[in-house]
C-alpha cells in the first residue's frame, strides 16, 4: 500500500457512552468503504473493532481499535474507543491523536454520563467536535427531545445538520438540511442513498433548520457574516467552508443522524467527514518541547520534515509481543528506520510497518506525516514516548490520563508468585498507564488504584490470562497511628538473676504529648550518673521500638516525646540489653496512664456532581463521618470540598456511582489525622486481642 499524503487524510475517534452505538457506527463505516463485505454482530463477537476474547465475553469495547479505508480518494482513519467509565483512559489516548471527534448519542436514551465526560475532554483538547445521533431507527427514540438537550447542555452553538423525515421500528430517510436534499437509504444494503427533492411535509421544518444553519455559519466568520446580510442566504460551498472553520475554532457542533445497525446515514456521514472535517494539514501543527533549547515549539505536518512520531497506546498480543500504536506528526517512518526514543535516547529500529483494520495488520511501505499505524516489538519505547531522528530531542506533549481513585490491595494465591505478579503488573501498565501500582511498606501491601470495579476485574483477569498467576483482592490496611491526650511517667525495671552474671535495668520515664506531625521525640534530663550515659542509646532504642509495635493497637505512637529523668544501675548487672527491657516496660506502663487514643488519616474529598445529586452526596459524606468544608457551583455542576476518613472511602466509590448513576467524579488527597471515635477504637482494639 501506497503511502498517503496528510491533504488526503481524516483522522476520526468515535466516542461515546457506553452503548451509544459506537462499535456499530465504525462497522457501518467499514461496510461502506468495503473493509469487509457484511456487517458484523456485538452479541455474535463478530465485529471489526471488539476481537479480542474479554471484549466478546462482556460484549462491550474493552481496548482502542483502529480501522482504516478509502472513501471518494481520501484515507479516513477511525479510531473506536470504549465506551465505559472505567476505560476513558483509551478515550484521551485516542482523541490526543484524531483531529475529529465525534460524539454518539442514543437518541432513545439521551444525553448519558459518558456524553459529558467526553465533552469535558473535547474542550481540554480543544478539538472539532461533531455530535451523531443513533438508533433512530429504534423504539421510544425522540429526536427533537435529544437536539434540546445537546443544545440545553453544550449551547446554542450545537446545530442540526438534518431531522429524521419518521423515527422510530421502520425509520430510514434523513432530511439533509445542508444539501436541502432528502436521503433515503435501502436498510442493511451499502451503497444505495438515494437523493431525492425534500417532499412537501417536511420543507417548512427543513427550511427553518437550514435558515437556523447558515445564521449560525454565517455568525462564525465575518466575511460570511456581510454575505448573508447583503444577499440572505449562503451557497452549499460557503457553507461548507464554514463549518470546516468554525469547527476548527469550536465555534459550531453539527449534529448528524444515523442508524449504523441498518446502514442509515453511514454514506452520508462519511461524505461528511471527507467534505468538512479538517485533514491534517488542516487542522495545523502539534505542539511539542525540545529540552536542548528548552521551549516549545510547533511541528507541521510536513512529510519531508524531521520525523516525529508519538505513541499513544501500546499492547500485548501472545504472537507478536508488543505492538504500539502510533501517529506521525512529522517526515515518515517505513521498515528498517532507525530513530530513538525522545524520552531516554535509546534507539529503537522501526521494523514492518502497518496498518490496521481491527485486528488484521496490512504492511505498508511507510507511514507519512498526519498519519496513524502501529509498529511492533520495540525494545523500550512505550505509551507516551516520542520517536524521533537522531539528534532530534522534541517531544510530542503527554497524554494526561485520568486519576485512578479505586484502591483494592491484592496478594499471590501461591506462594512465591510475588515477582510474577510484578512483572505482570508493569507490563499491563505500559499497556494501561490508566491504572497505578503501589507498595504500602508499613503492611507490606501492593494496591491497585484502577478507574473502576470493571476496569480492576479486567486487569486481575489479563494478569491471569496472560502471566498465568492467580491473585486474591484484600481491603486496603488503613494506616491509624497512637498518641496520648495527658503527660504521665512510670518507672520500669528489669532485674533477672539465674545464676551466674544478672541483668539490671531501672528508669523512669515521662511521656508528654506534642503537636501533630511531629512524629516521636527523645531526650534525657538524668543527671547524676543514675542512669550511665553510656546505656542512653539502649533507653532511647528501647522506646523507639516499642513506639513503632504499638500498644494499643500495633500501630505506631507517634506526636509524643519520651523523657529518660531517673533510675539506677548496677555496676556488674547492668547491660544495653536490661535497659532497653527497662525503657519498653516503662514507656507502656507510662502510655496506659496518659489516656491514649487512636489516630486515623482523614482525606481532602473533591466531588464533581450534576447539581440534582448533591443532597443525595453531602448526605452520603455526612453517613460516613465526613465534613463538608464548601460548595462551589461550576457551570452545570457542584463541586464539593470535604474532608472524609480514608477507612470511610472504601466503599464510597461503589456507593457515589449508584446515587448519580456514574454523573459523578471524585479525587482524594491525604490531608492530616484526627481522633478515632471512642466506639471505632474499641472496635478496633478488640479485633487485634484477636
Amino acid at each position: 500500500m501506497q503511502a498517503v499524503q496528510p491533504d488526503q487524510l481524516r483522522n476520526i475517534v468515535i466516542t461515546g457512552h457506553s452503548g451509544s452505538g459506537k462499535t456499530m457506527l465504525a462497522e457501518s463505516f467499514a461496510l461502506s468503504m468495503k473493509v469487509i463485505n457484511r456487517l458484523g454482530s456485538i452479541e455474535d463477537g463478530s465485529t471489526l473493532s471488539d476481537y479480542a476474547e474479554d471484549e466478546i465475553a462482556r460484549q462491550h469495547s474493552l481496548n482502542t481499535s483502529l480501522i482504516n479505508g478509502e472513501w471518494n480518494g481520501n484515507k479516513i482513519n477511525i479510531i473506536d474507543v470504549p465506551g465505559l467509565l472505567d476505560f476513558h483512559g483509551d478515550v484521551k489516548s485516542a482523541m490526543r491523536v484524531a483531529d475529529t471527534i465525534l460524539i454518539t448519542v442514543n437518541s432513545a436514551t439521551g444525553l448519558e454520563v459518558g456524553t459529558d465526560m467526553v465533552w469535558e475532554y473535547t474542550r481540554e483538547y480543544y478539538k472539532p467536535t461533531i455530535f451523531v445521533l443513533t438508533k433512530l431507527d429504534a423504539d421510544r427514540t425522540d429526536f427533537e427531545q435529544t437536539i434540546e438537550d445537546l443544545k440545553k447542555q453544550y449551547g446554542h452553538l450545537v446545530t442540526p445538520i438534518q431531522f429524521p423525515a419518521e423515527e422510530g421500528l421502520g425509520h430510514h430517510i434523513i432530511i439533509d438540511v445542508l444539501l436541502m436534499k432528502q436521503l433515503e437509504f435501502s436498510p442493511d444494503k451499502p451503497g444505495t442513498m438515494t437523493i431525492s427533492e425534500i417532499p412537501d411535509l417536511y420543507r417548512k421544518k427543513a427550511e427553518e433548520l437550514h435558515h437556523n444553519l447558515v445564521e449560525a455559519v454565517a455568525e462564525t466568520d465575518e466575511e460570511l457574516m456581510n454575505k448573508y446580510f447583503e444577499i440572505g442566504t449562503l451557497s452549499e460551498d460557503e457553507l461548507r467552508a464554514g463549518i470546516k472553520s468554525s469547527l476548527l475554532t469550536r465555534t459550531f457542533f453539527p449534529v448528524f443522524c444515523t442508524s449504523p445497525l441498518h446502514l442509515i446515514g453511514s454514506e452520508r456521514l462519511l461524505n461528511a467527514i471527507v467534505n468538512i472535517c479538517p485533514s491534517p494539514i488542516e487542522r495545523g501543527p502539534e505542539h511539542a518541547y525540545c529540552s536542548t533549547e528548552n521551549h516549545d515549539t510547533l511541528i507541521e505536518p510536513d512529510p519531508e520534515g524531521r520525523t516525529i512520531a508519538f505513541i499513544f497506546k501500546t499492547l500485548s498480543e501472545p504472537r507478536l509481543g508488543e505492538i504500539s500504536y502510533l501517529r506521525v506528526y512529522s517526515g515518515h517512518i517505513e521498515t528498517g528506520h532507525e530513530l530513538i526514543d525522545a524520552q531516554t535516547g535509546q534507539l529503537e529500529k522501526i521494523g514492518q510497518v502497518y496498518t490496521m483494520a481491527g485486528e488484521k495488520k496490512i504492511p505498508v511501505d511507510k507511514l507519512v506525516a498526519g498519519d496513524i499505524g502501529m509498529v511492533v516489538k520495540l525494545k523500550d519505547a512505550h505509551t507516551n514516548d516520542t520517536l524521533a531522528d537522531k539528534g532530534t530531542d522534541c517531544r510530542i506533549s503527554p497524554i494526561i490520563f485520568p486519576e485512578p481513585v479505586y484502591a483494592t490491595a491484592i496478594a499471590p494465591v501461591a506462594q512465591g508468585d510475588e515477582e510474577k505478579i510484578s512483572s505482570g503488573l508493569h507490563h499491563l501498565h505500559e499497556e494501561d498507564p490508566s491504572f497505578s501500582i503501589e507498595h504500602e511498606p508499613e503492611f507490606n501491601q501492593t494496591i491497585l488504584k484502577t478507574l473502576g470495579e470493571t476496569h480492576l476485574d479486567i486487569i486481575i483477569n489479563r494478569l491471569e490470562k496472560k502471566f498465568n498467576v492467580s491473585v486474591q483482592r484484600l481491603p486496603v490496611k488503613i494506616s491509624y497511628r497512637e498518641t496520648i491526650r495527658v503527660s504521665a511517667n512510670a518507672q520500669g525495671k528489669y532485674k533477672k538473676q539465674s545464676g551466674g552474671r544478672g541483668q539490671y535495668g531501672d528508669v523512669w520515664i515521662r511521656i508528654d504529648p506534642a503537636e501533630r506531625e511531629t512524629g516521636f521525640a527523645f531526650a534525657s534530663e538524668v543527671v547524676g550518673g543514675v542512669v550511665p550515659t553510656r546505656y542512653l542509646p539502649a533507653v532511647e532504642k528501647g522506646l523507639r521500638e516499642t513506639a513503632s509495635e504499638g500498644i494499643l493497637c500495633g500501630f505506631p505512637i507517634v506526636d509524643i516525646k519520651a523523657v529518660v529523668y531517673d533510675g539506677s544501675y548496677h555496676p556488674v548487672d547492668s547491660s544495653e540489653f536490661a535497659f532497653k527491657i527497662a525503657s519498653s516496660m516503662a514507656f507502656k506502663s507510662a502510655f496506659d496512664k496518659a489516656k491514649p487514643m487512636l489516630l486515623e488519616p482523614y482525606c481532602t474529598l473533591r466531588v464533581l456532581a450534576p447539581e440534582q445529586y448533591t443532597g443525595e452526596i453531602v448526605g452520603e459524606i455526612s453517613v460516613k463521618r465526613g465534613k463538608i468544608v464548601g460548595m462551589d457551583a461550576d457551570g452545570r455542576f457542584q463541586t464539593i470540598n470535604a474532608l472524609i476518613p480514608q477507612a470511610s472511602l472504601h466503599d464510597f466509590h461503589t456507593r457515589l456511582v449508584r446515587l448519580t448513576q456514574s454523573r459523578a467524579r471524585y479525587s482524594y488527597a491525604f490531608s492530616h489525622y484526627e481522633e478515632v471515635p471512642q466506639e471505632i477504637m474499641q472496635q478496633l482494639m478488640k479485633e487485634y486481642e484477636k
